[in-house]
């Protein structure tokens, strides 16, 4: 028989969603859940126990706008699952309503994500343009802003160097979801493991520069996942680029010529 846990399991994956850590600069498909601008809410008094049911609770409300509440249902569930009361719905009901639950809150979830989608690409599309009108900003032929604020003396990363970089990253509306600096530490990586528009910018700075970038949603995460349509601010510190390891000399095989 289903436990409650199946039931849970709707929500607490919208939790751990909103729990992971936010890197635009990572693959797509780890990309986070977009931040948002709702002020914090002020600590709470309640002790541990009633935090996670608060929770819980405050998490399958959200969920449970997609279909009408009935709390008596609801509450006569948890109550008996609880207690290990037999329940009133077959596996086959149980599954079933399960099922249909989940197609409800990802149909909503749908709407909900195409209608963000679609506001970020009005707003990102002003905001390119208004850019590209403010003295210092280049547009490269990708469609990549940048302005130089500190210009670089070393060298210029290749596609396949790693960079170590402090960076921080916000939405066209200031939200900040992402910061190295915030992190206590530069970020590592490939110059050519990253998204488009950070490859493509690497390349044009040189280790010590410092520039802010506005990169399209053609550079970035393009019209899928949590960040669709979403224009990405960054300022970008290159600290350091260091070559690829060259691969060791083949050592010489038998009855080959010295």
């Amino acid at each position: 028989m289903p436990r409650l846990t199946s039931f849970l399991a709707i929500s607490t994956t919208t939790l751990l969603a909103l729990a992971a850590p936010v890197n635009a600069i990572d693959a797509a498909e780890t990309a986070p859940a977009k931040a948002t601008t709702t002020p914090a809410a002020p600590a709470s008094t309640m002790d541990a126990n009633a935090k996670m049911n608060y929770a819980l609770g405050y998490q399958l409300g959200k969920d449970l706008t997609a279909t009408e509440l009935r709390s008596d249902a609801l509450l006569k569930g948890v109550n008996d699952g609880r207690s290990g009361a037999k329940s009133q719905l077959s596996d086959a009901e149980m599954q079933a309503s399960l099922q249909e639950l989940q197609q409800q809150i990802n149909g909503q979830r749908a709407k909900l994500q195409a209608a963000a989608a679609e506001k970020a690409k009005t707003d990102g599309q002003a905001y390119l343009a208004a850019n590209a009108k403010k003295p210092g900003v280049k547009t490269t032929a990708s469609g990549l802003q940048y302005r130089v604020l500190t210009p670089g003396k070393g060298r210029t990363p290749a596609p396949t160097d790693t960079v170590s970089v402090q960076y921080k990253g916000t939405l066209v509306d200031g939200t900040e979801f992402d910061s190295s600096y915030k992190r206590g530490q530069p970020a590592s990586f490939p110059v050519n493991g990253v998204i488009p528009g950070w490859t493509e910018a690497l390349q044009l700075m040189q280790e010590g520069s410092k520039v802010e970038l506005a990169i399209p949603p053609a550079l970035a995460y393009g019209g899928e996942g949590p960040l669709a349509n979403q224009v990405l601010l960054f300022e970008v510190e290159l600290l350091s680029a260091t070559p690829a390891a060259k691969a060791p000399a083949e050592a010489p095989k038998a009855g080959d010529s010295k």
